[in-house]
């Protein structure tokens, strides 16, 4: 019989370096917010290129959750430019 594994989060399972674990959950959380502050706003990929001061393949990569396309800061700069308010709360 096979023990399955259970695993806090799917980043957990895909990858083994606890640093770079914690980059993807901060990206996925970012890539998340901004893809649906674009939704809830309604903007076309034309104007949220135009908002987020990318061009229009970089917003439908970003709608896409390609995640492997976007450092953490340039979502942290797209997320300001949308308005919304990114803050880091470090724990031990």
């Amino acid at each position: 019989m096979i023990k399955s594994l259970q695993f806090e989060s799917v980043w957990d399972a895909l990858e083994e370096d606890p640093v770079r674990i914690q980059n993807l959950k901060l990206r996925s959380a970012l890539l998340i917010e901004i893809t649906e502050a674009i939704r809830s706003m309604g903007l076309t990929q034309a104007k949220a290129a135009e908002i987020l001061c990318v061009n229009q393949p970089r917003v439908s990569a970003l709608l896409q959750g390609k995640i492997s396309k976007f450092r953490l800061d340039s979502l942290v700069d797209m997320a300001h430019r949308l308005g919304l308010n990114v803050s880091i709360e470090v724990a031990a």
